[in-house]
């Protein structure tokens, strides 16, 4: 399960810290690990897809995305295995500035309404080291699709009150939004410009197993 693998405490004291390559891309089955294997969908109401990024050269404007959905299936027993997708809907754009967000939502930035959808589909994953993990995958945003790489920290599983089992992780990336052709801007008197080409994408996830089917 390449996204939700606990680091193993060392059997023997003062073993190495470091296997060899072909070895540290294996990793041992873990029984608690694999009762989380299955389908999960993530959790809307409690969680968060959001970004961060410079204007005007001195501050940082921050944003999320209100509506979106995603699935993950997980695999504790084979972590190439596990995988991720995402939808999210760009008019959901909230900076808390009406007219900015109209802005982001116009044909300057999103183009919201020819392209009503930015998707992640992941297409590799690994563990890192203890409960860091990275996941690489495309991501398409105004019909563009790139590489994109999310570095991952597992918060672990638990079960609600209403009985649902949960996991949780957070993470980010960087990116640089011109390479989605999201490229306008303004020169600034001072020098440099408006907006940063540089984005920094935030990701708090809840993701909710599904019931076994019958």
């Amino acid at each position: 399960m390449a996204l939700f693998h606990r680091k193993r405490t060392a059997d023997t004291p003062g073993a190495a810290a470091t296997t060899a390559p072909a070895a540290a891309a294996v990793l041992d089955a873990d029984p608690g690990l694999a009762a989380l294997t299955g389908d999960y969908a993530i959790d809307p109401a409690h969680s968060s897809i959001g970004f961060t990024v410079r204007h005007a050269m001195v501050t940082n404007v921050h944003g999320a995305f209100g509506d979106f959905e995603g699935a993950l299936r997980l695999d504790g027993t084979d972590p190439s295995r596990s995988t991720a997708s995402l939808d999210v809907k760009i008019a959901s754009v909230d900076t808390g500035i009406a007219d900015r967000d109209g802005h982001l939502r116009s044909a300057d930035f999103f183009d919201a309404e020819s392209f009503p959808l930015m998707t992640f589909r992941s297409t590799a994953a690994e563990r890192v080291a203890g409960d860091r993990y990275r996941i690489t995958g495309d991501l398409t945003l105004r019909d563009v699709t790139k590489p994109l790489t999310i570095d991952l920290e597992f918060h672990g599983s638990a079960t609600d009150v209403y009985g649902a089992e949960r996991v949780g992780f957070e993470g980010g990336a960087e990116i640089l939004r011109s390479d989605w052709g999201l490229t306008w801007n303004a020169a600034l008197e001072t020098g440099g410009v408006m907006v940063s080409d540089k984005v920094k994408l935030v990701f708090d996830i809840s993701a909710v197993k599904a019931a076994p089917q019958s």
